[in-house]
């Protein structure tokens, strides 16, 4: 049946610090998709793209495996485009233009064939098309869930129908502190999970994430890169790699849902290192496992030590 998600497809111009690209491969569902298709297969992307969508772009995605019979191609439209300029501290960046084109009529249909799948990936788009995504699938298992502050101040009767349907929410701190109205993250993260979600990711830039679940915290850290050319798109990344690895092992106990935590971290570590996709295109399983256990080796300690 494979891993369902949804979400934005989008040509994409960044500048940063360091440098510039112009309408360059992005949106959500494409970085999911690709550090998805590294963990199982196949992955069925759902989005809408407009006529002036490269070829390249379409064969790339399914060289790796990617499922495009849910991607809409709109006779005469104009894709998606948004323009971002990052500051030297890559965490601030300014959004220079955002032309939706043919997304503003974004109409999610899922194809037949992933009307069962049973791991579900929903994209940061509008909550009603979440919920209508949803309202197509037979008996998803396994839903993990993206938002934005936007959804969370002008569309939160929808979100939270949403959350009530979701397995695990991915949020940042900012988006966690809106949603609960609580400034400590603690309490923001059991206020989240009485919404519905059984577990929340709060990721946090580049001092990690916080993985809440069954009682337990997991704090995993972010990779000490030395240069960071683009983060554009390391969030979805995260999730990819994230549900990647869970739809892999099926087995959603919380010392998995710890690895997932740490692949999806190890994939954001990547898409970072180059400008749009780049940094994920041409992954090897080897590259991939080694730095899961640089990961690993970040907070391992030796506790034999005497107070």
């Amino acid at each position: 049946m494979g891993l369902l998600v949804v979400g934005s497809i989008a040509l994409d111009t960044v500048e940063t610090p360091f440098d510039k690209i112009e309408n360059a491969l992005g949106g959500s569902s494409v970085y999911i998709s690709l550090a998805a298709s590294y963990f199982t297969s196949p992955v069925h992307l759902v989005g809408i793209v407009g006529e002036d969508f490269d070829e390249k772009y379409i064969q790339m995605l399914e060289d790796h495996g990617i499922d495009l019979d849910g991607l809409q191609i709109v006779p005469g439209g104009k894709t998606f485009r948004w323009g971002g300029k990052y500051h030297y501290d890559l965490n601030i960046r300014d959004t220079i233009f955002t032309e939706l084109n043919v997304f503003e009529n974004f109409n999610p249909v899922i194809p037949e064939k992933s009307r069962k799948s049973k791991f579900v990936m929903l994209g940061n788009i509008q909550p009603n098309l979440q919920l209508h995504v949803l309202d197509q699938l037979e008996e998803p298992q396994f839903v993990v869930t993206d938002t934005m502050n936007l959804w969370i101040e002008t569309a939160l009767e929808d979100l939270l129908k949403v959350l009530k349907r979701t397995n695990v929410l991915i949020i940042n701190d900012s988006e966690a502190r809106l949603l609960t109205n609580e400034s400590n993250l603690i309490k923001a993260a059991k206020a989240i999970m009485g919404m519905g979600p059984e577990y929340l990711i709060i990721k946090k830039g580049e001092h990690g994430a916080l993985l809440f679940g069954e009682d337990n915290i997991f704090s995993a850290p972010a990779y000490p890169l030395e240069d960071i050319f683009d983060p554009t798109g390391a969030g979805d990344t995260f999730a990819g790699g994230f549900i990647g690895y869970l739809d892999h092992v099926r087995d959603l106990n919380f010392e998995n849902m710890k690895r997932a935590v740490v692949y999806g971290s190890a994939m954001a570590s990547f898409a970072v290192e180059k400008f749009s996709t780049k940094g994920i295109e041409d992954l090897t399983r080897l590259q991939i496992h080694d730095r899961f256990i640089e990961f690993r080796e970040l907070s391992r300690f030796d506790d034999a030590g005497k107070f």
